[in-house]
C-alpha cells in the first residue's frame, strides 16, 4: 500500500540540531519550484548526499522538464548522511523528498540517477529507507513505478532487479513520455504490468522484468538477457538521442543552495557527444553524436551569474575545447565579464586543440591549475587507445599554458590498459618531467617560479559498449607493483604522484562485467554496511570480499577474465547505436596499433550511430585540428 502524500518536515525538523550538515535538508532554496499541485508527483532522486547530487546537471534538466509539463509535478530528493539515515530508522522518519517533505513512496514515479557503478548500494539504501521494496518484483500494484538512467545504465543488469523501467540515452523528452505513459495508464485503471508493457513502447525504454536471462554456450558466466515470449519488446533497446540540442536551454541550474556544493558555479553544457573515439571511453561511445550548442547561446547564457551570484562560469562537455567556436566563445566571455571579478574556465583541454589562442583566453585573469589529459605516457599506448595525442602536441600545449601565465600543471593518465609494459609506465614519468622542464624553462628555475606539475594516475576499468570491453582488469598485486614502478622512477622530487585505490577500481570492474546475477553482490554487500562507496573514509573493500566469498564468488577472478570476441555479452540487448562490429574492430585496431580519426573532422569511420538512430552530428562552425 503507497504511503500518503503529505508534508512531514515536523517529524524530521527536530533531528537536525543532532546532525553534520542540517542545511542538507532545508527545503525552499532560491530558484527552486514552489508549486507542487501535480496532481501527477514524480521524485528524481541523486543516490548521495546533497552537495554531490545538486550540482548534477542531469537531474536539473529533468527537474525542470517535468515542472513544465502539464499536470506533473517534479521534487528532488537526495541520500542523507550516515548519521541522519541511523536517526531516520530510529525515529521511524521514511526518506523525504525535498521540497514539501513528502514521503518518497508516495510519488507515483521516483526516478533514480546512476551516475556511477559505485553508488549502486546507495540505491538500496535509498529504497529502504523509503520503504519501497527493493526489488521491483516485490512491489505491490499502487506502489511508485521506479525508473532509472544516467551515464552508467549501460550494463544495468546488476541493478536492474531494483527497476521497473531504464531509460537509455538522453532524457529531455523521454522522463516526459515515460511519466505520461505511466499518468494515462494509472487513470485507465491498468494493471502495473501493463504499464510496465506500455513503458516498454517508449523508445529508449528498457524494461527487466519483460526479459529473461539465459546462460548457455554462447555467452559469458552471466548470460544474456532476451525477451520473454509474448511480450512483443524488442530483442535490442536502442538508446533515445535527443537532435535539438541546441534548442534546450542552456542554464538548467536555477537552484542557490543553503550549504558549499562540490561544483558551485555556474555550468554550461557546450555540446553533447563526442566522436574522438578513445577506446576505453564509455561516454564517447554513448553519448554520439557530436551536437553542439551555438557560440550565440552559450555567450547569452552568462546571464545566469545575476540570477546565481556564482564567480565562475564553467564550459561543460566531454570534450570542450573540440567545440567549433570555443576560442570565441572564450573571447567573447572573458571580454563580458572583464573586471567582474568572474572567471571563465573549462574542466579539461584536448592537448591537441590547446594552442596559443586557447592558453591566453582560458581562465581569463584567473590562473588557476590547469589539467590536460594524455592519458598513456609513451606514443605506442595512446595509439592503442586511439588517444590521437603526439608528444608534439603534449610538449606545445605545455609551452602555450607556462607563456600564457599558467603556472600548475595537473596531467591525467591510466594504468593497465591493453597491451601496457613497464616502458609505458616510466614514460609517464617522462611526459611529466618534460612538462615540468618546459615550464621551468619559460618561467624560470626554483621555487618562486610557482612552477608545478602534478600526475594522477587511475586504473584502468573495461566499460561495456567500448572496444576494450573484452578485455580483463590488471590484477590488485600488478596495479600496486606498477603504482611502485611509478614511484621509484619519477626523476624529480617536484612532481607530485597520486594514484587511484586500486581496490575501488576492482569493484567498479566486478560492476561493470557481471550480469543480473550481480545484484545478489550488491544486495549482500549493503547487508553488511556497504554504502557510499565512492568516499574513501567510507568504502571497505573487505565488506565487498566478506560479501563475495558469502556467495561462492572471486571478485579478482571475475574483474580479470578476458572476454571472447564471439560470445553474448549481458549487456548485448542494450544499445548506444554503435554496432558491435565497429566496436570488434577498434578493438583489433588496438592490438596492432593502429588509430581513428575523428569523423567530425575526416569522413565518417562507420560506428553506426547516424544510420542506426536516424540522427547526425551537428556542428555550430568548422572543426579541425587547431581550429581555434
Amino acid at each position: 500500500m503507497r504511503l500518503p502524500r503529505q508534508d512531514c518536515y515536523d517529524r524530521i525538523e527536530p533531528l537536525l540540531a543532532r546532525v553534520e550538515k542540517p542545511s542538507r535538508y532545508l527545503d525552499h532554496e532560491w530558484g527552486a519550484v514552489e508549486r507542487q499541485d501535480g496532481p501527477f508527483h514524480v521524485c528524481m532522486m541523486y543516490p548521495d548526499v546533497y552537495e554531490v547530487g545538486q550540482p548534477n546537471m542531469g537531474i536539473a534538466i529533468l527537474y525542470n522538464n517535468l515542472n513544465a509539463a502539464e499536470g506533473i509535478s517534479c521534487e528532488r530528493g537526495f541520500l542523507p548522511w550516515v548519521d541522519m539515515a541511523a536517526l531516520m530508522r530510529e525515529e521511524g522518519v521514511p526518506l523525504l523528498s525535498l521540497e514539501t517533505s513528502s514521503p518518497v513512496a508516495s510519488f507515483d514515479v521516483v526516478g533514480f540517477t546512476l551516475a556511477h557503478e559505485m553508488a549502486c548500494t546507495n540505491i538500496v539504501e535509498a529504497l529502504d529507507l523509503a520503504g519501497i521494496a527493493i526489488r521491483a518484483e516485490d512491489r505491490d500494484e499502487d506502489d511508485p513505478i521506479v525508473i532509472v538512467g544516467g551515464p552508467s545504465v549501460w550494463n544495468c543488469e546488476p541493478v536492474s532487479p531494483m527497476f521497473d523501467a531504464v531509460l537509455l540515452g538522453d532524457g529531455e523528452e523521454a522522463v516526459v513520455e515515460m511519466c505520461e505513459c505511466v499518468r494515462a495508464g494509472r487513470a485507465a485503471g491498468e494493471s502495473r504490468r501493463q504499464i510496465l508493457l506500455d513503458l516498454s513502447r517508449v523508445q529508449g525504454v528498457y524494461v527487466p522484468s519483460l526479459y529473461e536471462v539465459v546462460v548457455d554456450e554462447t555467452s559469458t558466466r552471466w548470460g544474456y538477457a532476451r525477451p520473454i515470449e509474448g511480450t512483443g519488446v524488442p530483442d535490442v533497446v536502442l538508446k533515445r538521442s535527443l537532435q535539438d540540442f541546441a534548442g534546450t536551454d542552456p542554464l538548467p541550474q536555477k537552484i542557490v543552495p543553503y550549504v558549499g556544493i562540490v561544483q558551485d558555479r555556474l555550468a554550461i553544457e557546450v555540446l553533447r557527444g563526442c566522436a574522438r573515439g578513445c577506446r576505453f571511453c564509455q561516454a564517447g561511445m554513448t553519448y554520439r553524436p557530436v551536437r553542439e550548442r551555438p557560440a550565440e547561446a552559450v555567450v547569452e547564457a552568462k546571464r545566469g551569474l545575476v540570477a546565481t551570484g556564482h564567480d565562475e562560469v564553467s564550459l561543460t562537455s566531454l570534450s570542450t575545447t573540440d567545440h567549433s567556436e570555443c576560442a570565441r566563445i572564450l573571447h567573447q566571455l572573458n571580454a563580458d565579464v572583464r573586471g567582474t571579478g568572474v572567471r571563465v574556465s573549462i574542466p579539461s583541454q584536448r592537448l591537441d586543440s590547446f594552442g596559443v589562442e586557447m592558453a591566453a583566453e582560458v581562465g581569463g585573469a584567473k590562473k588557476g591549475g590547469l589539467t590536460f589529459a594524455p592519458e598513456a605516457g609513451s606514443q605506442r599506448l595512446r595509439d592503442v587507445i586511439n588517444k590521437n595525442v603526439t608528444d608534439e602536441n603534449i610538449d606545445l600545449a605545455a609551452r602555450n599554458a607556462f607563456e600564457n601565465g599558467w603556472r600548475r600543471m595537473k596531467l591525467y593518465f591510466m594504468m593497465g590498459l591493453p597491451t601496457e609494459t613497464d616502458d609505458d609506465i616510466v614514460a609517464i614519468n617522462e611526459v611529466a618531467d618534460r612538462v615540468l622542464e618546459i615550464g621551468r624553462d619559460v618561467v624560470g628555475k626554483g621555487p618562486k617560479s610557482g612552477v608545478s606539475v602534478s600526475i594522477s594516475v587511475a586504473v584502468f576499468v573495461p566499460k561495456a559498449h567500448t572496444p576494450f570491453q573484452w578485455s580483463g582488469q590488471l590484477g590488485l598485486e600488478e596495479v600496486r607493483r606498477r603504482q611502485q614502478l611509478l614511484l621509484h622512477t619519477c626523476p624529480d622530487h617536484a612532481i607530485k604522484i597520486s594514484y587511484h585505490d586500486a581496490e575501488v577500481s576492482l569493484i567498479e570492474a566486478v560492476l561493470s562485467k557481471m550480469g543480473r546475477a550481480g545484484f545478489d553482490l550488491i544486495l549482500e554487500a549493503w547487508r553488511r554496511g556497504c554504502k557510499f562507496d565512492a568516499w574513501t573514509d567510507q568504502f571497505s573493500f573487505e565488506r565487498w570480499c566478506e560479501a563475495a566469498r558469502a556467495l561462492g564468488l572471486d571478485l579478482e577472478e571475475i574483474a580479470s577474465a578476458p572476454i571472447p570476441l564471439d560470445v553474448r555479452l549481458p549487456w548485448d540487448h542494450t544499445s548506444p547505436g554503435v554496432s558491435k562490429g565497429f566496436l570488434q574492430r577498434e578493438w583489433r585496431r588496438a592490438a596492432e596499433g593502429v588509430t581513428t580519426p575523428d569523423c567530425t573532422m575526416e569522413s565518417c569511420t562507420g560506428c553506426g550511430v547516424c544510420p542506426t538512430l536516424g540522427v547526425e552530428n551537428r556542428i555550430a562552425g568548422d572543426r579541425h585540428v587547431g581550429h581555434e
